[in-house]
């Protein structure tokens, strides 16, 4: 996979236009590949594979038992694309976590017709998931573009390793990296929510 300083978790599309918009992104034919967009540059990865996906599935049960019992916001997935653009700029981003959650109030109810666009906001907490293709120095440029966008807390996890590096802004460096012998917090983000770290990698 070519990788592009601008985005080197991924690849940039050949040939695509630029700048791009979300709007032009949206419209672009379904296929097998999943987009992002960076500074208005179309950019594609291929699926992580069947261990990324349920790892993210696993995350997305714990996380979401928790809060939606507590009514605390909403969690979303791999599907899930945010417009991470900043105020004033002319090229736009929008990203695909494996996994966020955004606080209650922050996006539209559900039910509503304004939940069918991509919400212009940062996630409160990102988890992605590595694909074997996808390096550490690639994954820390994502996960600080996270946290510049204005996400709290990201967890960038390592399925071979059975590891989780935690992000949190004003780091340029993950602030711990978590084994299986620690547990998954949720810090000021999610407070009281706690998971082994062996529970990601287990059935």
């Amino acid at each position: 996979m070519r990788q592009d300083v601008i985005a080197p978790w991924a690849e940039v599309v050949p040939d695509a236009p630029f700048p791009m918009t979300i709007a032009q992104m949206q419209a672009l034919p379904d296929d097998t590949w999943q987009y992002e967009l960076v500074e208005g540059r179309l950019v594609w990865m291929p699926g992580s594979g069947n261990k990324a996906s349920a790892i993210a599935a696993n995350l997305i049960i714990a996380l979401g038992s928790f809060i939606r019992s507590r009514k605390l916001g909403r969690v979303t997935g791999a599907d899930g694309e945010y417009d991470l653009t900043p105020v004033g700029a002319s090229l736009e981003t929008a990203l695909i976590p494996d996994v966020a959650f955004v606080r209650a109030g922050r996006l539209e109810p559900l039910r509503s017709k304004e939940a069918n666009a991509i919400p212009h906001l940062a996630p409160d907490l990102v988890a992605e998931v590595a694909s074997p293709s996808q390096s550490k120095p690639a994954m820390a440029a994502k996960a600080r573009l996270y946290l510049a966008a204005g996400v709290k807390l990201v967890w960038m996890i390592w399925p071979d390793a059975e590891q989780v590096d935690v992000w949190r802004p004003g780091s340029d460096v993950p602030v711990a990296t978590l084994t299986t012998a620690n547990q998954l917090d949720g810090l000021d983000i999610l407070p009281g929510f706690t998971r082994p770290v062996s529970d990601l990698f287990t059935e």
